[in-house]
């Protein structure tokens, strides 16, 4: 059985509604933790900073030590919450494509985890950002691909067209 679902794609890319629906089709109650959580869940100070997470004018997402400290413990949590019963969809942004993968491969080794790619054309991307007013413009083309970088996926889905009810009847189809 399924413990835990990572769905990441980029910024804009529709990955948050895909959680909500997927909350809501899958038979069992699971989870909705992600990179937003830990980010709000940080100290104001580490929001804006060198050391913490700083958001460019250009959409770049620059992160420091301190958040790489913060965010290897949280990804520890988020394991040891799945290990002790919990299912969990973890809603992520691979900055560092493959490489952003392979921390969370170690920390859910020997769990049962559907790897969920969420693709959404960069140009389309950016309008949904724009339309939201509260992300920085130029994150959801700057990410669009790079989040994809070298990443192995089980299943992927494309907000492109698709909404986000279908998508996540489709994940849900995968997780036996």
């Amino acid at each position: 059985m399924t413990r835990v679902i990572v769905v990441n794609g980029g910024s804009s890319s529709g990955k948050s509604g895909i959680v909500r629906c997927l909350q809501a089709v899958l038979p069992d109650p699971w989870l909705a933790l992600g990179t937003d959580t830990l980010v709000e869940a940080m100290p104001t100070s580490l929001r804006a900073s060198d050391g913490g997470i700083a958001f460019a004018p250009d959409g770049e997402v620059i992160v420091g030590p301190e958040f790489r400290t913060l965010e290897r413990a949280w990804i520890e949590g988020v394991s040891a919450m799945a290990r002790a019963g919990a299912r969990v969809i973890v809603d992520e942004v691979f900055l560092g494509g493959a490489h952003s993968q392979q921390r969370w491969q170690n920390a859910l080794s020997e769990l049962r985890v559907l790897w969920v790619g969420v693709r959404c054309d960069a140009t389309v991307a950016a309008g949904r950002e724009t339309a939201r007013g509260d992300r920085t413009i130029g994150m959801a083309a700057s990410q669009a691909e790079a989040v994809h970088h070298d990443v192995v996926y089980d299943l992927e889905v494309d907000t492109t067209c698709a909404e986000a009810m279908e998508c996540a009847r489709t994940i849900a189809a995968h997780c036996t």
